[in-house]
């Protein structure tokens, strides 16, 4: 097997559970913890998720960035950051660099804190606001698929 078959493979698995496990925090966890009674329930459960979640995310970024740019060196495919017809290679490194400066610095230095603070004072319009951050997290993420796959197929969606 050829190394750029396996970045790709590995490029893939990494994708598929970062952005699985984004969809599963945005329609399942997030909306369940939204309709438990007690704020200390749902304060306590949610950190025990995403503590859990938060691993496998900084993970799967990592070795999606490191298979995604091992690609692009292998392929010598910077010259795509040049091509507005390769629109998908910026919103993947996009989405990742959002991603991995949300899990490597906001996160663990302000995040945290912030959200404890505001889920102690309103944790309704606290899960509200986070829900609604996820969904934009999601559907840019989605989009980036979406354009990935059919890109890396040669349909562009521009011509």
């Amino acid at each position: 097997m050829e190394r750029i078959t396996l970045a790709r493979i590995i490029h893939i698995i990494a994708i598929v559970l970062w952005i699985g496990g984004v969809a599963m925090v945005t329609t399942v966890i997030i909306p369940a913890i939204k309709k438990m009674s007690s704020k200390d329930e749902q304060l306590k459960t949610f950190e025990r998720i995403e503590s859990r979640f938060s691993v496998q995310a900084k993970i799967t970024t990592l070795i999606t960035g490191l298979s995604g740019f091992y690609m692009l060196y292998a392929l010598n495919g910077w010259h795509r950051y040049l091509d507005y017809h390769y629109w998908w290679i910026h919103a993947m490194t996009f989405v990742w660099l959002l991603f991995t400066v949300i899990l490597y610095v906001l996160e663990p230095l302000i995040l945290h804190k912030l959200f404890k603070t505001y889920v102690a004072q309103n944790p309704e319009k606290t899960f509200s606001f986070l829900h609604k951050a996820h969904w934009v997290l999601l559907i840019l993420s989605l989009i980036t698929i979406v354009g990935a796959v059919a890109g890396s197929h040669g349909w562009f969606f521009i011509n």
